[in-house]
């Protein structure tokens, strides 16, 4: 008896097309986010590699002669007959063809047959260089730029004018001190008090909660610098201008806002089920925020610690007007910025205190980027 085999159908067509768009946008979103990785990235390793090479070097050559790559060389030097009339046209050696050509074209550069160039070496000492293509590396790297900026030691360079000068180096240990001093209480404060007032309004009824909740809101809109002259007057009023008690202070006010803000999306979103078993059990207001709110809230806590980090360990307007630019007090933007002022042209020891500075914030963001996008998100999805 004959059997009969049936064929499995065919996908449809039209499924075919939709795999075939997904992965086609796949792709593009995929280039789009590389090269966008790319630009961001390429500046900062131009930044690191500058920061490690000597002074002249940066000057000379820009970072990316560190990597393999394909420049002009002396190969040899040739010494022309002494008896040469250099005003008049010039016979080049056998060896470079026995060409003749005039000074004018020696100094622009005769190229050869076999493509080297043949430009002066020394004129007056009738000396030719002989130069060619060859695979290079400046591999010239060295320590010496992070001890100027961070012991403060001194270092000698000769000008263009040949002199040797010698000029002292930067000690940014003392500013690194001052800046943490600074940041750490700005980011922990702010975010204490406003766990604190998201959950009132997320799970405590009292009067007046959505109209407080609402001011909150609309605080958002209001920046810092609206408020700089009337701050400063209080703060010299109260004689903690010049301290790092002011720079706290603004920053904690401006800051809790959007940390309430992004603390009550978070919190409102936790499971209702968990804090009522806590009351049911008998546990306090005060019992159930810290035992059960703040260790779900990490996620959003981290995120926003992450933006208040970076908001305040890059600002340079606040701390100049609330501390001003004494050294015993002075934060690390100030002194990058006094660096750049008096020395623009020192770009070894500029690329080196701007990689510092840069040091710190990337280890905190890598160190809480787990927690960044699921913080972004806090509150965005209700289910």
């Amino acid at each position: 008896m004959a059997t009969t085999t049936t064929k499995p159908a065919a996908p449809p067509r039209r499924a075919i097309s939709q795999k075939r768009q997904q992965l086609i946008n796949k792709i593009i979103v995929n280039t789009i986010l590389a090269i966008i990785c790319i630009i961001w990235t390429v500046p900062t390793i131009g930044l690191l590699i500058s920061s490690f090479r000597e002074r002249d070097d940066i000057r000379n050559s820009g970072w990316w002669t560190t990597m393999p790559h394909r420049e002009t060389v002396t190969l040899e030097t040739v010494q022309l007959p002494p008896d040469t009339d250099l005003r008049a046209p010039i016979t080049l050696p056998a060896e470079l063809g026995s060409g003749t050509y005039t000074a004018r074209q020696i100094a622009d550069g005769v190229i050869l047959p076999d493509g080297r160039k043949v430009p002066w070496e020394n004129r007056r000492a009738g000396l030719i260089a002989v130069q060619g293509q060859a695979w290079a590396m400046n591999t010239n790297f060295t320590f010496e730029n992070y001890r100027i900026v961070t012991g403060g030691r001194e270092y000698v360079y000769t000008d263009a004018a040949g002199n040797e000068v010698v000029e002292a180096g930067e000690d940014l240990w003392g500013v690194l001190i001052n800046n943490i001093a600074v940041v750490i209480p700005a980011t922990v404060i702010p975010i204490l008090i406003a766990a604190f007032a998201a959950y009132g309004f997320a799970w405590m009824r009292f009067p007046g909660r959505f109209v407080l909740f609402t001011i909150v809101v609309a605080l958002l809109v209001v920046p810092l610098q609206v408020a700089l002259i009337p701050l400063l007057r209080d703060f010299v009023s109260l004689d903690v201008n010049g301290t790092y008690m002011a720079v706290w202070l603004a920053h904690t006010g401006f800051g809790l806002p959007l940390a309430t803000y992004l603390l009550y999306n978070y919190i409102s979103q936790l499971p209702r089920d968990i804090l009522e078993s806590a009351f049911i059990d008998g546990a306090s207001h005060f019992t159930i925020f810290t035992r059960l709110i703040l260790p779900l809230s990490l996620p959003a806590l981290a995120s926003f610690a992450i933006f208040q980090f970076l908001w305040v360990w890059n600002d340079y307007l606040i701390a100049l007007i609330f501390i001003g630019s004494q050294p015993n007090v002075q934060v690390l933007t100030m002194r990058l910025a006094d660096m750049v002022g008096s020395r623009g042209q020192d770009w070894h020891v500029l690329t080196a205190g701007a990689f510092i500075s840069m040091l710190i914030p990337l280890l905190v963001f890598f160190s809480l980027q787990r927690f960044f996008v699921r913080g972004l998100l806090a509150g965005s999805v209700k289910g």
